[in-house]
């Protein structure tokens, strides 16, 4: 039997996502003996490659943002960003497409984006956008070190931090307010206010449905995007090596079937195998969902609830592929918009199925960020083709007439934007919801835990410590969300809770992590 009392010192971690990646790392650094153990075969989780052919293609995030959250990590390692990873700043963030005629690019730099958005739906538009990077900029700002980088989070705890009489502050960062409506007193035109609500889904929500506060979003790519050399799967490959470099010990192919409880606290965990590792604390890094439909045990269940399907976000559902393109100018990010955006939603979360119209995004790897420099490919190139659906893997098989009729109304929108992809199935790779969930057990496919429906989705998410004591969580389910920065910063929050809660440490608590994540 463990001691109960025994400082934390050797700590597993489950899942090789790059929010236990991060747990990982920090807690090596700080001298613990760190064990991880990863169900697939490679590091990553979510950030995942799929092999098409002899192609490898990003079919996972593919936006790298808030540069500063690795830098601030890797400093804490003992190295440096730019020595492990070579990534280049976008030019372009994305180019946007309605139809053959209609256009508009969206730059690095602001003003650049304001000129194009001026000449796209006019100068009152223009100062439109202006105002909404503003505002952006201000709720960022606002909720960065009292939301995004502090693991205490619930509403009494922000309205402290946030100040200017609590209740004050949290109005200006806008979290009563609906996105779409509030989108409408910046854009007059209904193409921006889609292009602007679509970073709802960033996170798997309904724009119609989200807080306003996801306007900071906008202010996160502004602040920059870079590409990563060799594919964003690299960032879990280096993150690993890191870790491995500081002593932390990776296991690949090895599922973990339960928490081990002892004296009422986390003590290590069963894998698949049978075979059992003990430890003084557990970081999970996976999907809560799982957590708490018992997937790891009845016992550890109690640590988090249960994620009820409606709460869930959306899903997707793609196609990695290696196909000739013609007739569109294809940068690496590229969107193409459904005609009727309400109805797309209303298909996904209150119909749950595969919308009439999808808005579709791509991201072409062999392609520059802009138009000028590298050539197009002239022959097959690698593209992610993603569209959202609901998160109903769980229960609702997609079948191939489905996925069949989806890719038809998907294809046509791109040809009548004018864009030709001339796909073969024997280099297309489809992934379903369903598929999501045999990856992500007991999500239903949600890619994003929780979607961000009302002003107190964000406080639903848990936070790094769990209701059983010596079990924490990281990853993109819990606070502060989804995508890499988020899911890295909860690792952080996760590994700073972790050491804060040793004996040894808590007369004398820690303000900050290595590198400067606050924990106040």
């Amino acid at each position: 039997m463990m001691n109960p009392n025994r400082p934390s010192e050797r700590v597993i971690i489950v899942g090789a996502g790059v929010g236990g990646l991060a747990a990982a790392i920090v807690l090596a650094a700080r001298g613990l003996d760190v064990e991880l153990f990863e169900r697939a075969p490679t590091p990553g989780g979510k950030l995942r490659e799929a092999a098409v052919g002899t192609a490898r293609i990003d079919a996972g995030p593919t936006v790298f943002t808030m540069r500063w959250v690795f830098e601030e990590l890797f400093a804490a390692a003992g190295t440096s960003l730019d020595a492990e990873l070579a990534l280049t700043p976008a030019q372009m963030l994305a180019r946007h497409a309605w139809s053959q005629d209609q256009r508009l690019d969206l730059f690095a730099d602001l003003q650049r984006s304001a000129d194009a958005i001026g000449q796209f739906a006019g100068a009152r538009e223009a100062r439109g956008f202006l105002r909404f990077s503003a505002d952006a900029r201000n709720i960022f700002t606002t909720l960065k070190d009292s939301f995004i980088t502090n693991s205490r989070t619930t509403p009494a705890g922000l309205m402290q931090r946030v100040g200017l009489g609590g209740l004050g502050g949290l109005i200006n960062i806008k979290p009563y307010s609906k996105l779409w409506p509030v989108l409408g007193s910046y854009f007059k035109d209904p193409r921006l206010r889609q292009l602007f609500g679509r970073y709802a889904t960033y996170c798997g929500s309904s724009p119609f449905l989200s807080p306003a506060t996801l306007m900071l979003v906008a202010h996160v790519e502004q602040e920059g995007v870079w590409l990563v050399e060799g594919g964003m799967h690299q960032l879990a490959q280096t993150m690993a090596r890191v870790a491995s470099r500081l002593g932390v010990r990776l296991h690949y192919s090895a599922p973990v079937a339960e928490i081990l409880i002892e004296h009422g606290r986390a003590a290590g965990i069963r894998l698949d195998s049978g075979a059992t590792h003990q430890a003084d604390a557990v970081v999970m890094n996976a999907d809560t969902a799982a957590l708490g439909a018992g997937l790891f045990g009845s016992q550890a269940a109690r640590a988090t609830p249960a994620t009820p399907p409606q709460a869930r976000s959306l899903s997707a559902l793609t196609w990695s592929l290696v196909a000739e393109t013609t007739d569109f100018p294809l940068v690496r990010h590229t969107v193409f918009f459904s005609r009727d955006y309400p109805a797309e939603f209303r298909d996904l979360l209150q119909r749950q199925r595969l919308p009439h119209e999808p808005t579709v995004y791509i991201c072409a790897q062999d392609r520059s960020d802009h138009d000028t420099g590298t050539p197009p490919p002239s022959g097959p190139e690698r593209l992610l083709c993603l569209v959202n659906a609901p998160a109903t893997g769980d229960h609702h098989d997609f079948t191939p007439a489905e996925i069949n009729a989806c890719a038809e109304r998907t294809f046509a929108l791109l040809a009548r934007c004018g864009l030709q992809v001339r796909q073969q199935p024997e280099w297309t790779q489809i992934t379903s919801p369903t598929q999501f969930n045999q990856m992500f057990p007991a999500s239903g496919g949600a890619l994003y835990g929780r979607a961000s429906h009302g002003w107190m989705a964000s406080f639903s998410r848990p936070g790094a410590r769990s209701k059983l004591p010596g079990l924490y969580l990281a990853g993109g389910t819990t606070h502060p969300g989804p995508g890499l920065p988020m899911a890295t910063l909860s690792g952080r929050l996760a590994a700073a809770s972790l050491l804060a809660d040793r004996p040894s440490t808590s007369r004398s608590r820690p303000t900050a992590t290595s590198g400067g994540t606050s924990t106040r």
